[in-house]
């Protein structure tokens, strides 16, 4: 008898002694006040976070309850990022405050140390049970906090460096198993191509899965971002390519205008109409299941709940703009610009290099019937006089990170442009010898989700050069038409020398081309045997990507990949055995186009100013002659 209560004590005083730990995802919050969730890094840092985007106007705070097992003594540690120490060693601008149960930590967070990193606050008493916590911004200048970390115990958390991290985060927070769900088709990037491509295929009878990462759809074109739609729809060989962009496209043209310009609701409602698609809004996929070159199925991620969920199919789009899935699935692709030799293409440089056009954080600001005040920012990047910016707003020309890599270092990218919009907005309405003309502006919307234009380009069947436009070769599988110039951006030559190596605006010169149909073997992976792709990751060189690149052409690109997903379901076969030996069927497909009849041709804004004449293949081959 005493031997089983002894055993019994030493079993109560195990299982006392044990550390409580528990794990707060910032993105799962329940109250997320004025703090915004961004998901764009997640391939890099293994979690979405929250971000004070205030515009230099402290926002509101964000809170949640949290359960503590026992009583006692807890450590507490969050994890955060001083976002502008790579240009400055000073204490940075996010500063934010924690409290739990209305007791603030003794000091704030956000502006201090290098990378992502777990810190210290301290120690606090704690009874068993609900407690409150708030994230309590300062500034308003994009404080961010990934996750935050209670244990009694003596552990630190885990980084996200360590290759068990994952598994760490998902016994705290309790993760069971991943649901399954089947479909025909699964389109990942919620993008003007990815919305083509589901709708186009479940007009034809396919069961579609949706994927986007962010919660609004349209991608570059979405009220995030607000880059207006560009190309031409409706031209070349197959003349109802593209009527489908007349059913959700927003009315009213410019970059970096009010958010209603965009119409997110209207693409909306354009997905929610089709029966047989299920969008998954605030997705985002995270890995793939494959056996050898067939992909099997998309994990998936709710961005604010982490709940996973795997998608199988036996056909995938990669529409994410970044080929993300190509990139999972191990698909043959390139970042940068040929060597001009290669295709033999005359905008190319003389050798190779990793230089890529790069990406925009637009903004605006507003007139106010009184004088406004903006903080002073000043964090490594001096303005005066000569290299200030002295507009009300920056669209397209503000861009950055051509010299970096638009994946691994996408993060900085983004910050770079933030920093830019603040440091010389701050420059404007605090020392600016004109600055009677800002005094009644107001600093009202800057984009935080980057607006790239190019990285990963996933290779198909054909690669698509500058050969192809100029020569103006024809292929038996043509299918949508490009439109846009050879639009490639190179930074600012004024620019670049206020600002050596970290130049953030852009010049262009636009190429004309002849209206080119560009090959159906483009639009899907050759080594993946299931997978297409549609947007600006598709089989193309640098050079080719300035023209195809636009937006309503990557709906029309979209539209293509859609029908020749149902032309593979209804024959059980492959992108490339569509092409082999079925290609009169998507020919017929193409025709047709999937968009409705009778919608208002509303399309008209941001084509290309000049075109050149129809090519020899347009003028020796019409819609009829196609086989």
């Amino acid at each position: 008898m005493r031997h089983f209560i002894f055993i019994l004590m030493l079993l109560s005083a195990a299982l006392t002694s044990r550390a409580d730990e528990v794990l707060i995802e910032a993105e799962q919050m329940t109250n997320k006040g004025g703090w915004v969730t961004d998901q764009q890094f997640m391939d890099l840092m293994g979690s979405p976070y929250l971000m004070a985007h205030g515009l230099g106007v402290p926002v509101a705070d964000a809170s949640t309850f949290f359960q503590t097992r026992t009583s006692g003594t807890y450590r507490l540690f969050v994890r955060t990022y001083n976002w502008t120490a790579p240009w400055t060693s000073k204490p940075g601008p996010g500063k934010f405050r924690v409290a739990v149960d209305k007791t603030y930590t003794s000091q704030p967070v956000g502006d201090r140390g290098e990378g992502w990193q777990w810190v210290d606050l301290g120690t606090l008493r704690l009874k068993s049970g609900r407690h409150r916590l708030v994230l309590h911004d300062l500034t308003g200048f994009n404080g961010r906090c990934d996750a935050l970390y209670l244990t009694t115990g003596t552990t630190r958390p885990q980084s996200v460096d360590d290759g068990s991290c994952g598994l760490w985060r998902r016994r705290l927070m309790g993760k069971t198993a991943v649901e399954k769900r089947s479909f025909d088709f699964v389109v990942v990037g919620g993008g003007i191509a990815g919305m083509c491509a589901a709708v186009a295929a479940a007009r034809q009878g396919c069961k579609v899965a949706l994927v986007n990462d962010r919660p609004v759809l349209g991608g570059n074109n979405s009220s995030e971002v607000r880059v207006h739609l560009g190309g031409i729809i409706e031209t070349g060989v197959y003349q109802r390519l593209g009527r489908m962009i007349r059913e959700f496209g927003h009315r009213q043209g410019g970059n970096a205008m009010p958010a209603s310009y965009y119409e997110d609701s209207r693409k909306d409602s354009f997905i929610a109409a089709e029966p047989n698609i299920t969008c998954f809004a605030g997705w985002r996929a995270v890995g793939v299941d494959q056996q050898g070159q067939h992909l099997s199925s998309v994990t998936i991620y709710e961005v604010t709940t982490g709940r996973e969920i795997s998608l199988e199919a036996p056909l995938f789009s990669d529409c994410t703009g970044d080929g993300t899935i190509g990139a999972l699935a191990g698909a043959d692709c390139r970042m940068g610009r040929e060597g001009r030799s290669e295709f033999n293409e005359s905008y190319a440089p003389e050798k190779p290099d990793s230089l890529v056009m790069g990406a925009s954080v637009q903004w605006y600001s507003e007139p106010m019937r009184k004088k406004t005040s903006f903080p002073a920012f000043d964090y490594g990047l001096t303005f005066n006089e000569s290299n200030a910016e002295h507009v009300y707003k920056g669209a397209w020309t503000w861009e950055t990170g051509m010299n970096r890599n638009q994946i691994t270092d996408a993060e900085r990218i983004r910050d770079y442009g933030l920093l830019v919009v603040f440091s010389n907005w701050s420059w404007l309405k605090n020392h600016d010898s004109t600055s009677g003309e800002y005094a009644r502006r107001q600093l009202r919307w800057a984009a935080y989700v980057l607006g790239k234009r190019e990285s990963r380009r996933l290779m198909g069947d054909y690669i698509l050069s500058q050969q192809d436009i100029d020569k103006d070769m024809w292929h038996e599988d043509a299918s949508f038409t490009t439109t846009w110039a050879i639009d490639l951006h190179f930074a600012d030559s004024v620019n670049e020398t206020h600002f050596p190596g970290e130049a953030f605006k852009t010049r262009t010169i636009h190429r004309w081309i002849h209206p080119y149909a560009v090959p159906y073997r483009c639009l899907y992976s050759r080594n993946i045997d299931n997978l297409f792709m549609a947007g600006r990751d598709i089989s193309c060189t640098h050079v080719a990507l300035g023209t195809v690149r636009v937006m309503r052409t990557t709906g029309m690109m979209g539209e293509v990949v859609g029908m020749a997903a149902s032309v593979c379901h209804r024959h059980q076969v492959t992108p490339r055995e569509v092409y082999q030996h079925y290609l009169n069927e998507l020919q017929q497909l193409m025709r047709q186009g999937a968009g409705k009849e009778n919608v208002p041709d509303n399309q008209h804004f941001n084509e290309p100013n000049r075109t050149l004449p129809a090519g020899r293949a347009f003028m020796n081959m019409k819609e009829t002659d196609v086989k």
